[in-house]
């Protein structure tokens, strides 16, 4: 079976359910934001929260989009930069723990964690510090890498680094790896627009955008959107969330809707759906069915805390799965 390689930023989610804001308040973050924040920040935050009920996972976006992969018996690695500490130590026996390879590079810099402060009204307000996941370089990727893989899953956020993105890209398609690029965010798509465009036409295979993305990138709606990124790529992936979403693959457009689902959180809703359709298409099941597994998962995900399903939910994910291949 074909395998999926991901890479970005190797980031420890650390959800922590708070009893109420007092601890926002007295660190003077707005409710709702996303921080980045420095070493003693982020140390400030720990010290806060540190009698307070969490869970920590291994994350990043392209981690959870591997993630969600692996949990649905695909081939997996993921490629990120960590520290030689706890937190590092963390990520890495996370993702062996799910079947994940992990193909981590290692800096004095210590790993970075996002800290999310869930409010009782499950509005989360971030607490980031990158440390050295944002220290990965074109010099770090290996052309071994990629052997045995199929596909190079890559989130938006590293398009900062466009010298990382340009040896990534190159090496994968050495390796004849497909690609998917997540855009990861709308401001990332601003602030990379040329560089952005040009790379989606010379490496990109499938680009995953939501709404506001899509906007930033082409000036469009989803619907006109979705035509103008699949001219520069094979198959183009427009979400737009309850709405549901809109794939265009050689001149068809397929409509797919949302599924029914009570959001609490929608932390990964983006990163699920890629993994459902990504393993869609490996399993060569088409692409209305496999947009309709990727709705699915971020169907799921926006049901619970965090960018991860437990592993009853998916039991109960495996079954639909089986039901959308055979309907």
């Amino acid at each position: 079976m074909a395998g999926v390689i991901g890479i970005g930023n190797a980031l420890t989610d650390i959800m922590t359910m708070l009893p109420n804001d007092s601890v926002i308040t007295k660190l003077k973050y707005p409710k709702g934001s996303m921080q980045l924040v420095d070493k003693t920040a982020s140390q400030k935050v720990l010290d806060e929260i540190r009698s307070i009920k969490k869970s920590i996972t291994s994350g990043g976006s392209a981690a959870n989009t591997i993630h969600g992969l692996a949990k649905l018996g695909i081939r997996t690695g993921f490629i990120g930069k960590v520290g030689q500490d706890e937190f590092g130590n963390f990520f890495s026996e996370d993702l062996l723990k799910s079947n994940i390879n992990p193909v981590l590079l290692k800096s004095s810099t210590d790993s970075g964690r996002a800290i999310a402060l869930v409010s009782p009204d499950s509005e989360r307000t971030f607490a980031t510090y990158l440390g050295a996941a944002v220290e990965l370089t074109s010099k770090d990727i290996k052309p071994e890498f990629f052997d045995k893989y199929k596909y190079l899953h890559i989130e938006g956020y590293l398009l900062q680094n466009h010298e990382l993105m340009i040896s990534v890209a190159k090496k994968a398609k050495k390796a004849k790896l497909k690609i998917s690029l997540d855009l990861a965010s709308f401001n990332v798509v601003e602030s990379n627009y040329d560089f952005l465009h040009q790379f989606v036409n010379e490496y990109v295979d499938i680009v995953f955008a939501n709404e506001e993305e899509a906007k930033a990138y082409t000036g469009y709606g989803p619907e006109m959107a979705v035509q103008i990124i699949a001219d520069e790529c094979d198959i183009a992936v427009v979400k737009m969330g309850k709405e549901g979403s809109l794939i265009k693959h050689n001149r068809v457009t397929h409509n797919i809707e949302a599924i029914k689902a009570k959001s609490i959180d929608t932390t990964g809703a983006g990163d699920l759906y890629a993994a459902g359709f990504l393993y869609g298409l490996i399993m060569n099941i088409g692409f209305k069915k496999s947009g309709r597994v990727a709705s699915l998962l971020a169907g799921r995900v926006i049901e619970t805390i965090g960018a991860k399903i437990n592993d009853k939910e998916w039991k109960k994910i495996h079954n639909e799965i089986a039901e959308i291949k055979v309907n």
